[in-house]
């Protein structure tokens, strides 16, 4: 390493010599670190740290090289080989000659002027603008992206917050509060919220918010007191939230509607070292969640796990012994558990982390009637069943994508064991809750909605490895010339049952976004929603890419698409990234997979929300204004009827393959040969 101090003869430098002075060839430390151009001559300080009288310290780059991009992939493989079979000699470079010959390569270089600063190699690893490391595990649906095309420049912005200014979340010294809204209007806006997160997430009640509100607008807060700066931090959460979910057009970079609101509700969020309550608890949800959709993964990782263990502190994962506690006091602590256990469960698995705490060691009972005889009340049935999904979900973050089993009939059993538990949910879910794909234009509410997606999620999450290995295996033959129309040749029944229901969770997951988006139901700025279509519009993509052409698949993946283009449309920069990144990875598949669609039909996608017309007020369905193809719900109500009885020795040698699949290494050569064809 050298070192530049600054001299006081270098102080005196002509104005001229730096003005003249030409861009260095390595940056100074603090300039690379700020990504300000250098114009440094080591061991010379440069003029911008000379300006400041910084210490200017110049750290030796490794040198860079061009290699051919097949020999940088050959070098990849023979890595991950290595680490299984031990070292073995990297192949052979190719000479310049033929390098130079073959016009089909293109050279893999590594600058320092290189715009892609986010990859780092084929791992979970992304950079942030900082340097660090984020991680993002394989149950990530950005994860599989990013193996699909390690190379795009679509996903740097999964590695970006949704904001520009990175001061904007420092807390702030004035207790000045922002223009708050209007008393009354501000109480709409906690329904606003609770309509989407309100009952998956029971974190305040409505007469609880409403005396929090009035305190916030008629009373100065006291910062010294750490219950008033949690009812200025939880209303100012609320409010934000609200204005984010019923502001449907945005741009800008100073952060999604609500923002502002978001940022002041930040200073008065207690210091963690603070003594612990269910009330801090719930904030620190709200926080947690909020830092998520802002795509702050880690913030919303930790905040969530701190959350969890401040919720575990208390032993609100246990039954309280307290006979003098009233049972509305011990709802409390069951909603708020349940509650914080499920965000934890969503935040941890999406993003690939490990989930804090394991079911056997929670004692909690779900809320149950005040008095005996009573029904449980509605939000804490759809807060229950919700949440049975998460701890389903936790599952399959553990089981399948997390602690890989040891062999393939262990991953069979994995897999028959969560589909059956995710079915006989189904069938157990109460009638005011489901879906019925048949009236979906007329009628849908939101929390049928977010149940639903959640559901139609976890059977993507748990066929996703088995789907992905047979795509990969028929873009293989097609490779060889040996491909068959029969995708199923090969496959056991059952094998095929789990692929064909994943594909209808996907295509299921849009036809309940299509029709929700024409409702006025869609969270443009949320997290979930935008998640939950990008997965299943990816699966999609690679599905048409793979499998014989299939009308409804083909409508399903260009609704979706255009799901995302409209989300972006209206400022969702995220999803903006993550559409370019799925049309990119679409123009593979070429004409000759296109198929006989007509244009018409996937402009208007068959789904009963735009093929049955209606007024908004209409009850009734009008058959008779249909046109173009049928509905493709037939195939998606029958998975509620499947279940599934594994035979370990039907076909082990295809689970042994799919078992070393779970990574979601797909096939990045797919893209190259289908680019050269």
């Amino acid at each position: 390493m050298a070192q530049g101090k600054v001299h006081r003869g270098l102080q005196h430098r002509s104005a001229e010599e730096r003005a003249n002075a030409r861009r260095s060839m390595v940056a100074c430390n603090r300039c690379r670190s700020r990504k300000t151009r250098c114009a440094g001559n080591p061991p010379y300080p440069c003029a911008a740290c000379e300006d400041v009288g910084y210490d200017c310290v110049y750290s030796e780059a490794e040198k860079r090289v061009s290699i051919t991009e097949s020999y940088f992939r050959r070098l990849l493989s023979d890595a991950q080989a290595a680490r299984q079979d031990g070292n073995r000699p990297p192949p052979p470079a190719p000479n310049s000659t033929s390098a130079s010959q073959s016009t089909s390569l293109t050279p893999v270089e590594t600058s320092l002027e290189r715009d892609d600063w986010w990859y780092n190699g084929a791992d979970n690893l992304f950079l942030n603008r900082s340097g660090e490391h984020q991680y993002i595990g394989a149950s990530s649906a950005t994860h599989l992206a990013k193996r699909l095309n390690p190379t795009s420049k679509n996903l740097a912005l999964d590695a970006r917050p949704l904001y520009d200014d990175p001061t904007s979340l420092r807390r702030s010294i004035s207790p000045a509060l922002p223009q708050l809204p209007p008393f009354e209007y501000a109480k709409r806006l906690y329904w606003v919220q609770y309509s989407y997160i309100g009952t998956i997430f029971s974190l305040i009640q409505p007469h609880d918010y409403e005396e929090r509100l009035y305190i916030v607008y008629h009373q100065p807060p006291d910062l010294f007191n750490r219950e008033s700066c949690l009812v200025y931090c939880q209303v100012l959460l609320i409010i934000s939230y609200g204005l984010m979910y019923s502001v449907n057009q945005w741009s800008g970079d100073d952060g999604p509607p609500g923002f502002k609101y978001f940022k002041h509700a930040l200073r008065f969020l207690p210091d963690i070292h603070e003594e612990g309550s269910i009330f801090f608890v719930e904030v620190l949800c709200y926080v947690a969640y909020y830092m998520q959709n802002l795509n702050r993964r880690d913030a919303a990782f930790l905040y969530i796990g701190t959350a969890l263990r401040m919720a575990i502190s208390l032993g609100l994962h246990q039954e309280a012994s307290d006979p003098a506690m009233s049972e509305e006091d011990r709802n409390r602590r069951r909603r708020s558990w349940w509650s914080v256990y499920s965000l934890d469960r969503l935040l941890s698995v999406k993003s690939g982390n490990p989930i804090t705490i394991q079911d056997e060691d929670i004692g909690t009972t779900w809320p149950r009637p005040i008095n005996p005889g009573d029904v449980v009340p509605w939000p804490s049935v759809v807060l229950i069943h919700y949440t049975q999904l998460s701890r389903i979900l936790g599952r399959i973050g553990e089981e399948i994508y997390r602690k890989k089993p040891r062999s393939g009939s262990n991953l069979l059993l994995s897999v028959q064991s969560i589909m059956d538990e995710l079915f006989d949910w189904l069938r157990r879910v109460p009638d005011r809750l489901r879906i019925d794909f048949s009236t979906l234009g007329t009628h849908i509410n939101r929390e049928s909605v977010s149940l639903f997606l959640h559901f139609y999620s976890c059977v993507n999450m748990t066929a996703r490895p088995l789907v992905f290995y047979v795509i990969q295996r028929r873009l293989d033959a097609e490779t060889a010339g040996s491909v068959t129309d029969d995708w199923k040749k090969g496959l056991s029944q059952n094998a095929v049952q789990v692929i064909e229901s994943c594909i209808s969770a996907a295509r299921a997951t849009i036809m309940i976004m299509d029709a929700a988006s024409k409702q006025n139901l869609v969270a443009t700025y949320g997290y979930l929603d935008g998640e939950y279509i990008f997965s299943a519009a990816l699966l999609l993509v690679m599905v048409n890419a793979a499998f014989p052409h299939n009308d409804s698949n083909a409508r399903s993946m260009a609704t979706a698409l255009n799901l995302l283009r409209g989300m972006a449309d209206r400022g969702n920069t995220i999803l903006e990234a993550r559409h370019s990144l799925l049309l990119e990875l679409q123009s593979v598949i070429g004409p000759n997979r296109s198929g006989d669609v007509d244009n018409n039909a996937m402009d208007i996608p068959a789904t009963p929300a735009s093929i049955q017309k209606h007024t908004p007020s209409s009850s009734v369905v009008e058959h008779s204004t249909r046109t173009g193809p049928r509905p493709q719900n037939q195939d998606i109500s029958s998975v509620q009827d499947i279940s599934f009885n594994f035979d370990v020795n039907d076909d082990p040698g295809l689970w042994e393959e799919v078992l070393h699949q779970i990574d979601i290494d797909m096939d990045t050569d797919w893209i190259e040969q289908a680019l050269r064809k």
